[in-house]
Parts: C-alpha cells; structure tokens; sequence
C-alpha cells in the first residue's frame, strides 16, 4: 500500500515526460499547419501525438510508473491537441470557398461539436479537481474514440481534400471523408456519455474518492 501510495505521487516519470512533450507540441504543430511548405511536419506531428497517447500509457502499466498527475496529464494532452485540430479542421472548411467546395463549407460546423464535447469535459474536470475529486478514468469507449480521432485526422492530413499532403496528386473522396468525419462523431459522444455515470456518482453520490 506504501509502495502504491508513493508511485501515484511520483512526479518525473517517463509517461509523465511525454504527455508533458505532447502538450509542448501543440504550438510547433500549429505554427507548421498555418506555414505553408510545413504540412508534411504537421502530419508527422499528429502521427506522433497520435502513437504517443498510446505510448505512454503502456509504458505507464508495463514499467508500473502510473501516477496521479499522469492521470490528469495524459487525458489533458489528448483533448488539448483535439481541440486544437478541431479548431483549425473548422477554420479550414468553413475558409473553403462556397461556389468551388460548398460541402467543405457546409460540413465545417460538426468539427465545433468536437470541440464543444472537449470544452465540456475540461470543465467538468475542472470542476471536480477544485472539488478535490478524481475526474472520472478514461473508460473503452473513450480510449477508442481518442483513437479512431487521431487515425481521422491522421487520414485527412495525408489525404484530405485541400488539406492533405498529397491533396495535389490524390486526395479522398468528399463522401468518403463525411462518412469518416460523422462516425467519428458518433463514437466521441458515445464515450462521451459513459462518463456521466461515474461522473455523477463522483460529484453528487455519497462515495468519496479512496484517499492514498
């Protein structure tokens, strides 16, 4: 019990590092998106992001060096950088011509559902670390949203209609990229409610937070 206590306070652990690195990035990422010439950077960049999420948390449980802050880092660099790359996917389509693109346009207000979903659980955890409770873990379904958005923006970074790397020689389909975009969707707000459960119980039931 000693020896759990005194890990979950470990401060400078390699998981910790790299959530800290995925979070120092997001600047770097978007100064190489809004550069013209850098796209390539910024799809390395969400590649990595993207590997690193799932990085350091195996590190994390395989080397036994989970952590408190860990706990709050990790989710805090992945919603972040999605934020980020919702914020900027949005300023992309909706910049997108109307007459020439009028689906890129039309399509650019589901990336604000991204982010107002991202917006809400920051500040319900927020809320909840004021109130000295541990916001609710990431369950499956939000670990396989948080994959399946990275391998989306992975996707369009590389092949997306005026986005992607090789939008010049081959990009994908229009239809094909709203099917990917709205299932996406449709599985962030699936994770997003099966937080509210223990989200709930946490904030309003009688069960307290087990004290290390």
């Amino acid at each position: 019990m000693a020896e759990q206590s005194k890990n979950g306070n470990r401060v400078f652990t390699i998981p910790n590092v790299i959530s800290v690195v995925r979070i120092l990035i997001i600047p770097l990422f978007v100064w190489a998106y809004m550069t013209p010439g850098h796209m390539v950077l910024a799809l390395v960049l969400v590649a990595l992001s993207g590997l690193s999420d799932k990085l350091d948390g195996t590190i994390a449980r395989r080397t036994h060096q989970v952590s408190d802050l860990g706990k709050i880092l990790d989710p805090t660099a992945d919603k972040l950088t999605q934020v980020t790359l919702a914020v900027l996917m949005f300023l992309k389509f909706r910049g997108a011509d109307a007459a020439s693109n009028p689906w890129m346009h039309a399509f650019a207000w589901v990336f604000l559902l991204f982010i107002a979903k991202e917006v809400i659980m920051l500040a319900f955890a927020g809320l909840m670390l004021l109130l000295k409770k541990r916001p609710a873990a990431a369950e499956f379904w939000g670990k396989a949203a948080t994959a399946v958005f990275y391998s989306v923006m992975v996707l369009l970074f590389l092949a997306g209609p005026e986005v992607g790397v090789l939008a010049k020689w081959w990009s994908l389909p229009a239809l094909a990229v709203q099917i990917l975009v709205v299932l996406n969707l449709v599985l962030t707000f699936v994770a997003f409610f099966s937080y509210f459960p223990d989200t709930y119980r946490k904030l309003f039931g009688k069960e307290k937070d087990a004290q290390a």
